[in-house]
């Protein structure tokens, strides 16, 4: 552990800060809020101590590790998705418009919180199944409940699950990679910096720049995804082909 300090140690360190005692809550939402002004590589236990107004210490009874608190922020993200919808309220009408609630508020999450965002790839990638926040098993149950009762069989579940977390996540991480290369300036072509792309080997590259830079949105995140879909069901004799 850092500073060659152990367990015993952090529990000893207080962890009444300047906005009071922690808790896990507490904790998370200080790391994300740090993510969100300063990046990833801004985090660290002394950082978000100072934060906090307590030593860094005190964070590991809430946090035994970075890659712990890396695991707690996509959990924040996975429980912000939890309550946009809960405060949705709608009823799916089907399963189809139950997955594309569920992609439309994820979306508004990462767009909320774009900093976090490579956390759902690196992290979940390092995790087993098993031991993935709570939040996050809750989101896969979400969908794979809506897979199962939309009459897929086992095999079709687990395919529709992959097409799906992958479209998503794909879809955002395309949506939050930086285009602009010079804020400042006020000509497109020199915002995007077309300038530092060759005519002669990238002509379709330059042509193309402008549509890439401009978002989807989430009307393209569903219209993908119901494309995705369909290839699924066309053909199906499942009650998800009706």
């Amino acid at each position: 552990m850092a500073n060659g300090r152990g367990p015993r140690e952090a529990r000893r360190a207080s962890d009444r800060g300047r906005y009071g005692r922690l808790n896990r809550e507490r904790v998370l939402a200080s790391a994300l809020a740090l993510v969100d002004r300063e990046g990833l590589s801004a985090l660290s236990m002394r950082r978000l101590g100072t934060e906090l107004g307590v030593e860094a210490m005190a964070l590991y009874r809430y946090a035994a590790s970075k890659d712990a608190l890396l695991d707690g922020l996509v959990e924040a993200l996975y429980l912000e998705l939890e309550e946009r919808l809960a405060a949705d309220g709608d009823e799916d009408s089907d399963w189809r418009a139950g997955l594309h609630r569920i992609a439309r508020a994820t979306y508004a999450v990462c767009l909320t919180h774009p900093q976090a965002v490579p956390l759902l790839a690196t992290r979940l990638l390092a995790v087993p199944l098993a031991r993935r926040p709570a939040a996050v098993l809750r989101d896969h149950e979400r969908v794979l409940t809506l897979l199962r009762g939309a009459g897929f069989d086992e095999a079709t579940v687990a395919d529709v699950f992959r097409a799906f977390t992958a479209w998503l996540l794909g879809y955002v991480s395309v949506e939050l990679r930086p285009t602009v290369d010079n804020p400042d300036e006020t000509d497109p072509a020199f915002r995007l910096g077309l300038h530092r792309l060759s005519a002669k080997e990238l002509p379709t590259l330059r042509e193309t720049a402008a549509a890439l830079a401009e978002q989807g949105g989430p009307e393209g995140l569903v219209s993908g995804l119901d494309a995705l879909l369909d290839s699924f069901t066309r053909g199906s004799g499942s009650a998800a082909s009706d």
